[in-house]
């Protein structure tokens, strides 16, 4: 068995993705100002890892750096101790310049991390197309400006693809891995699953999971007893129930995982500790 985060469980919060919309659920976070509200609410009941994605003045989603910068000062201006990842994601942007923007920013709006796919893949009405030279200019520009893939895998070739990478010197250790479960033309939700693709990581890595859709509960907790934590939010999963009746907002999300986790007899890592870890600088309040 992997030996887990020493300093305690990541909370990888994610609250708003690129599908859910207030038609869907009036409790997602679109506007800056939203989702800096979410982040902070979220950050304060424990969660530690933020992984964001920004939305235009429309609620679409958008990969325009300025508004990731509104919403990255808004946090920091808070809780400067947080780690702050970005997304890059090829589901609704197929240029490298678009995909690649949020990277270019600077001094405190700059992100600690920003989100590598490590292949192509299928969601139910959608494919997210990530081509293997799209996947190396992305981690070959993050690696210039020093901001570390946040490396999101939903199935087994993914992990080889990311050694793959590190032989070609595109990533640096330590790694941070997602493993996404239960997407219906991935790996599923399932210990086995997870089982198999814990043990095929890096060393010095730490990993996150997460499942899609009402998986996302039965997957945190696996996380938690076997990962170095998990990713919750409303980026996932839009339902506190595993009926699918009642609607649940991140708060609600972050409170249960956390509650779980400390039953569970195991702490929350600081943000501060994470950033050491991974090797992020500190941030003074802007």
């Amino acid at each position: 068995m992997r030996e887990q985060f020493k300093d305690g469980v990541i909370i990888n919060f994610t609250p708003t993705g690129m599908l859910p919309t207030k038609q869907m659920t009036p409790h997602v976070p679109v506007t800056p100002q939203e989702i800096i509200k979410d982040v902070l609410e979220c950050a304060a009941l424990g969660a530690n890892v933020i992984h964001l994605h920004a939305r235009d003045r429309n609620g679409e989603p958008t990969y325009k750096k300025d508004v990731y910068k509104e919403i990255i000062l808004g946090i920091r201006e808070k809780r400067s101790d947080l780690v702050i990842g970005v997304s890059c994601s090829g589901r609704n942007f197929a240029e490298f310049e678009k995909r690649a923007e949020v990277l270019e920013l600077d001094d405190d709006a700059k992100p600690d991390m920003a989100s590598l796919t490590l292949s192509s893949l299928n969601f139910n009405k959608i494919a997210s197309v990530n081509s293997p030279e799209m996947i190396q200019r992305l981690a070959g520009r993050m690696l210039e400006r020093n901001i570390k893939p946040e490396l999101e895998v939903f199935d087994f070739g993914m992990i080889n693809y990311a050694s793959y990478l590190i032989r070609k010197e595109l990533i640096k250790p330590p790694y941070y891995f997602n493993i996404i479960l239960g997407n219906i033309a991935c790996a599923q939700a399932t210990p086995l699953h997870a089982g198999m693709m814990l043990n095929d990581l890096p060393e010095d890595s730490l990993v996150t999971l997460g499942g899609v859709g009402s998986y996302q509960y039965d997957i945190n907790i696996l996380g938690i007893l076997f990962a170095d934590g998990c990713r919750v939010g409303i980026e996932d999963n839009i339902y506190f129930d595993q009926r699918r009746e009642k609607l649940s907002t991140n708060a609600q999300f972050v409170k249960r995982i956390v509650s779980h986790t400390l039953l569970l007899e195991r702490k929350i890592a600081s943000p501060g500790s994470i950033r050491k870890y991974l090797g992020f600088p500190s941030f003074a309040k802007v």
